[in-house]
């Protein structure tokens, strides 16, 4: 019922945002066919009030990744999106860049928790100015059939690996939040099996290794709920009119709605900045408010298991943490890997993965000498402000280039 509700909310909004784009385009022309400037106010605060409405607005399309161009050394070379490896529930994407030279392949790991990959557009195209980047896309659990089956905490761990084979041996692995856990624990597991395709290093970025550390507010929401009450209230099935009916997810909208009840108040006034700026013709501030929240409001569904499972063995047993966690059967030891180099980066201000949290790893891959671990507590920013924005670019950016480049 609770998919359904959220459609039909959706089908009785329509209407009203096609009357809003019509009407936005009318006072575009009369605001341009003002030649006096007569009534100029009213038809940009009048715009205005539409284009915020518009804005409002939650959708399940994938936003592009829009990387097109990136600055290599003194030049700026073409890239292209490649699809290397295609799976039901993740593709490989490689951003191909027009280039000769050899460089540092990398494998960034994007969380899987309501949001599309292109979440982390800022770290890929970061990353791709010195790296020769690969990135896991995450599909929507509504669009996949029920008939290609589930995916769990395993079957993250297992496209990982599978997506390091495909690239190749000699690569690197970046994991940006949620899936430091899998990233580790891959990490590990090819390392015991003595897998050819075993990362040189790996960076784990703002992730949950040990949630016992300095526990955050998304840290208490899962450990004062039973996991129970989580598959009751938090799950709901796809409906007939999508092509993975039937199956089980946690709602990417509901993901949604709980990050921004945290922060509701700095959300609400980011929306009167918008309304004004689009007001006062301040275009550019406007474009930049738009452009975050087209993709904030890019949604995602999660595998229903996948998720129950995350909160349950990550955010309640601290599985991996206690040396409890399992992969098919057995047991994940982080102690087997010797010779993939760590770095763990944190944010001084992170709400939602404390410092701590992914430090804890250096404890866990005991075996490593200390020359191949390394740490960067960067201070304040917040969670985002780890992988994207001007502090990811000139601050964090930089160790992390350096630390991939010493591990070659």
């Amino acid at each position: 019922m609770l998919y359904h509700a959220f459609d039909f909310q959706n089908d009785i909004l329509s209407p009203f945002r096609i009357w809003a784009g019509l009407t936005k385009r009318v006072l575009d022309f009369g605001m341009s066919s003002d030649k006096q400037g007569h009534f100029k106010d009213w038809f940009r605060q009048a715009g205005a009030g539409l284009d915020v409405f518009d804005q409002l607005q939650l959708t399940h399309k994938r936003p592009p990744f829009g990387i097109t161009r990136v600055q290599d050394g003194n030049r700026i070379v073409d890239v292209e999106e490649e699809v290397v490896l295609d799976l039901p529930f993740g593709s490989l994407l490689r951003f191909k860049k027009d280039i000769k030279t050899k460089q540092p392949k990398v494998l960034m790991i994007a969380p899987l928790s309501g949001h599309f990959a292109t979440l982390l557009r800022d770290t890929a195209k970061t990353m791709a100015q010195d790296h020769d980047v690969y990135i896991t896309d995450w599909k929507n659990a509504r669009d996949v059939p029920l008939s290609r089956g589930g995916f769990g905490m395993d079957s993250y761990i297992d496209y990982v690996i599978r997506f390091m084979e495909e690239i190749g041996p000699g690569a690197h692995m970046v994991a940006v939040c949620q899936p430091c856990v899998q990233a580790l624990a891959a990490a590990a597991v090819m390392a015991e099996d003595d897998n050819p395709a075993a990362p040189l290093s790996m960076t784990l970025m703002a992730g949950p290794i040990d949630c016992r550390e300095s526990p955050t507010t998304v840290n208490e929401l899962a450990t004062t709920r039973s996991i129970s009450w989580f598959k009751t209230n938090m799950l709901a099935t796809v409906p007939l009119r999508y092509p993975g009916a039937g199956r089980r997810v946690y709602p990417g909208f509901m993901q949604l709605t709980a990050f921004m009840s945290m922060n509701l108040s700095r959300h609400q006034e980011t929306f009167a900045n918008l309304f004004k700026d689009l007001s006062d013709g301040e275009m550019a501030a406007a474009r930049k408010t738009k452009a975050f929240y087209e993709e904030y409001f890019a949604v995602l569904d999660l595998p229903a298991e996948f998720y129950i499972e995350t909160v349950q063995r990550v955010f309640q047993e601290f599985e991996l943490a206690k040396g409890e966690f399992k992969f098919r059967g057995r047991t994940v030891n982080p102690a087997a890997v010797r010779k993939t180099a760590l770095m763990t980066v944190e944010g001084g201000r992170d709400d939602i993965c404390a410092i701590g949290q992914t430090a804890a790893a250096h404890e866990l891959c005991s075996s490593l000498r200390p020359h191949l671990k390394r740490h960067h507590l960067q201070a304040n920013v917040g969670h985002y402000g780890v992988f994207s924005g001007r502090r990811w670019q000139n601050e964090i950016y930089p160790n992390v280039r350096e630390f991939i480049l010493e591990s070659e």
